[in-house]
C-alpha cells in the first residue's frame, strides 16, 4: 500500500495557532510517535505531560525534553480506532489541528496504515480510578474489546443521560465515532469567553449545546454527539498504552485525568507481571 503523504492543515484548539500535521507508517514494531522539530515523542503514558493554562485538563499533551504536542487525543483515536498502531505523526507547530473538532480529518491516512501489528495490552485483575464528585473508570479482563462510556451532567444542561459501546470494530469508528466532535455547555462557553479564552471560534466552529439540548448556530450529527465524543476521546486515551487494550472498560462521567491514571496504573501492572 502506498505511503499517505497528504498534509493535514487547520488551527490549535488552546493556542489559535497555524498548525499541521503528515500521518506516515512507521517501521514495524515502532509503534505511534510524533516526530517535532526537535525530537521524537513516543505516544505513551510515560512521555505524557501536564497541560498549561486555565484549561488544563481537557486535552492530552505529550512531551520529551524541549518537544512537545498538544491536543493528541483525536489523532491517536483516528489510529487507535483504524488499527494503524505503528504510524509517525510529523507535526508543524506545538498542537495537533482541531480541524472540526473531530477525528474524521484524519481518518483517510490512519487507515492507509491499518493492519500493522502490535501487542495488545491484556489486564490480569480489573484496574479502577475514580474521583470525588462520583466519576470513575473501571477495566476488566475480557477476551475482547467492550468499551462503554455512561454521561451524565446535571438537569438542565441540555444534555441527557447517554450511553454508548463500542467493540473494537474499525468501520464502526468511522461511522459512529470518529465524525462526533468535542463540545461544551453554553454556560461553559460564555465563561470561557468571559475569561478571554477561544476568541478566535464561534459556535460554527465549536458544538456548543443550549439548555434545550439544541446546538447553537450548528446541527447535531448524532442525537447522542457528547457521549460519542467521549467515546472518541477515551479510546484516544486509552492509546497511550502503546497497543489495543483487549478488555471490558466502563467510563461513567471520565475525564481525560481519570483515563491518564488508569494507564498509568495498567502500565505499571504490565511491567511488574
Amino acid at each position: 500500500m502506498p505511503v499517505h503523504t497528504t498534509t493535514i492543515r487547520g488551527t490549535g484548539l488552546f493556542s489559535a495557532k497555524p498548525a499541521s500535521v503528515e500521518i506516515v507508517r512507521a517501521p514495524q514494531g515502532t509503534g505511534i510517535r510524533f516526530l517535532t522539530a526537535t525530537d521524537i515523542v513516543p505516544a505513551t503514558i510515560a512521555h505524557l505531560a501536564p497541560a498549561r493554562g486555565p484549561l488544563g485538563g481537557r486535552n492530552s499533551v505529550l512531551a520529551r525534553g524541549a518537544a512537545r504536542v498538544e491536543t493528541v487525543e483525536h489523532v491517536l483515536s483516528a489510529l487507535a480506532g483504524s488499527g494503524a498502531w505503528n504510524a509517525d505523526v510529523r507535526t508543524q507547530g506545538d498542537e495537533i489541528p482541531i480541524l472540526d473538532g473531530s477525528a474524521s480529518g484524519f481518518l483517510v491516512a490512519a487507515e492507509s496504515l491499518a493492519g500493522s501489528d502490535v501487542r495488545p495490552v491484556r489486564l490480569t485483575r480489573i484496574c479502577r480510578v475514580e474521583d470525588d464528585r462520583g466519576a470513575w473508570i473501571e477495566a476488566a479482563p475480557a477476551g475482547d474489546i467492550r468499551y462503554r462510556f455512561e454521561l451524565s451532567y446535571p438537569a438542565g444542561s441540555g444534555v441527557p443521560d447517554q450511553n454508548f459501546e463500542w467493540k473494537g470494530d474499525a468501520n464502526t469508528y468511522r461511522r459512529e465515532i470518529a465524525p462526533a466532535r468535542t463540545y461544551c455547555l453554553e454556560k461553559e462557553a460564555l465563561a470561557m469567553r468571559s475569561a478571554g479564552l477561544f476568541p478566535h471560534l464561534t459556535p460554527k466552529d465549536m458544538l456548543v449545546i443550549a439548555p434545550d439540548g439544541s446546538a447553537i448556530d450548528n446541527q447535531l450529527r448524532f442525537p447522542d454527539e457528547p457521549v460519542r465524543h467521549k467515546m472518541l476521546d477515551l479510546i484516544g486515551d486509552l492509546a497511550l498504552l502503546g497497543g489495543p487494550l483487549i478488555a471490558a472498560v466502563t467510563a461513567h462521567r471520565s475525564s481525560h485525568a481519570l483515563t491518564h491514571e488508569l494507564c498509568r496504573r495498567i502500565a505499571a501492572d504490565t511491567l511488574r507481571t
